[in-house]
């Protein structure tokens, strides 16, 4: 029998027998929904975590010398931590010196920070904004531009002009319904022109990033961050992640030559880029995707199992029917092929049916919660695949039953 005749006489099957049909692929339907639903939500945390995080928090390409890490998903002993904090800071001298070690092409800036409340002469009390001292260098490694006004320039870096950047959130929660540009914002009673207005970043992890203050490292910036105590970091890019690992470890030898460090010492200082912080999450996710597939995978076993015992009722029903098709000449891979297309059938519509209940559901996570949720094509088609095999496995038994039958025997029966 072609396959399009199966699948066509399944169908109709399907047709006149609604309520049994349905209550066949509830099982499958239900699993597949699940799995597409917690498959999105992890892969939705993932690009969450791996692109927004990794570009606009740490930049693309690059990485952090710091004192200590500023990310850790992991436990730490007071042991540990004591350790991390009897580290000697990184200074602007240190900066200085990883520049000139750096070969041409390199990016590279200092970038202190400090949590400040500003004031001005339309707000007092505000919420509190991270105040950077940072050179010029930063705003291209982090793909920061202005929507209105100017970023400052290598000039007003040089001479430490009292200039600065502002992200969206403070122009709107300290000049509001005015134009910041060319008006005065005082940290710890420090004036400061603003000169520019960046354009909208979004948050990461709860961190508004469009409250942010950007002015030059060698302005009164620097007294406001007390950049003279620990420098925050020094952020380095390369072109490409392979350039990204050479400059790591020309900032590595440079470190260790100016710390004094003998060989076999551990470093005293961290390297931190985007695939080294997110190290952790990626085996979390591993876990997550695995648990996102297994745990469906049990109302997968249920629904193969009620396809089964439906599809036994259904060649006892139809025996006489089998009988009929057997005199007229049908053979026993006719009889086989009909019965497994039906369950086949049967569990690909489940499967599709929960594809599109685990999309809506993703949706709804996504609007009623934090949580970001993302539809990863492979589990789409992983599900339909699942769907079909679960049918082909469920259906497999009863078809044999079917297709083994006596045509005389199954004519007899009433």
């Amino acid at each position: 029998m072609p396959i399009l005749e199966a699948v066509r006489l399944a169908l109709t099957q399907l047709r006149v027998q609604k309520l049994k049909s349905f209550f066949t692929l509830l099982g499958v339907t239900i699993g597949v929904m699940f799995l597409i639903a917690v498959v999105s939500v992890v892969n939705g945390m993932a690009r969450y975590v791996e692109q927004d995080f990794a570009g606009k928090f740490l930049g693309v390409n690059t990485f952090s010398l710091r004192k200590t890490p500023d990310i850790n998903m992991g436990e730490m002993t007071e042991a540990q931590w004591k350790a991390l904090q009897r580290r000697p800071p990184i200074t602007a001298e240190d900066a200085y010196a990883v520049r000139e070690a750096l070969p041409a092409g390199a990016r590279w800036a200092i970038q202190d920070l400090r949590w400040v409340n500003p004031t001005t002469r339309y707000v007092a009390g505000g919420p509190q904004v991270v105040a950077q001292a940072v050179t010029t260098d930063l705003f291209r490694i982090k793909d920061l531009a202005v929507q209105r006004g100017r970023l400052f320039n290598e000039q007003e870096a040089a001479i430490g002009s009292a200039v600065v950047v502002i992200g969206q959130a403070v122009a709107e929660e300290y000049f509001p319904g005015l134009d910041p540009i060319g008006r005065t914002l005082e940290m710890d009673r420090v004036p400061f022109e603003v000169i520019g207005v960046l354009e909208k970043q979004g948050s990461v992890f709860g961190l508004n990033l469009d409250r942010q203050v950007f002015g030059p490292f060698l302005s009164p910036m620097r007294r406001v961050t007390n950049a003279r105590v620990n420098l925050y970091g020094v952020v380095v890019q390369g072109q490409n992640p392979a350039e990204q690992a050479v400059l790591q470890e020309v900032v590595r030898e440079t470190m260790r030559r100016r710390h004094k460090l003998r060989p076999g010492q551990a470093d005293d200082f961290a390297l931190e880029s985007s695939q080294s912080a997110l190290t952790q999450w990626m085996s979390i996710k591993k876990y997550l995707v695995l648990a996102g597939v297994v745990l469906p995978a049990i109302g997968l076993v249920v629904g193969a199992i009620v396809i089964m015992n439906i599809m036994l009722v259904a060649v006892a029903e139809r025996t006489r029917e089998i009988g009929v098709r057997k005199s007229l000449g049908a053979r026993r891979r006719d009889i086989l092929a009909q019965f497994l297309a039906e369950s086949t059938t049967l569990s690909v519509l489940g499967a599709a049916l929960g594809v599109a209940l685990g999309v809506g559901l993703a949706r709804v996570v996504a609007m009623a919660t934090p949580l970001p949720t993302g539809v990863a094509l492979w589990s789409v088609w992983v599900s339909v695949g699942l769907g079909a095999g679960v049918g082909i496995v469920s259906g497999a038994y009863p078809a044999s039953r079917a297709a083994r039958l006596d045509p005389i025997s199954a004519l007899r029966q009433e």
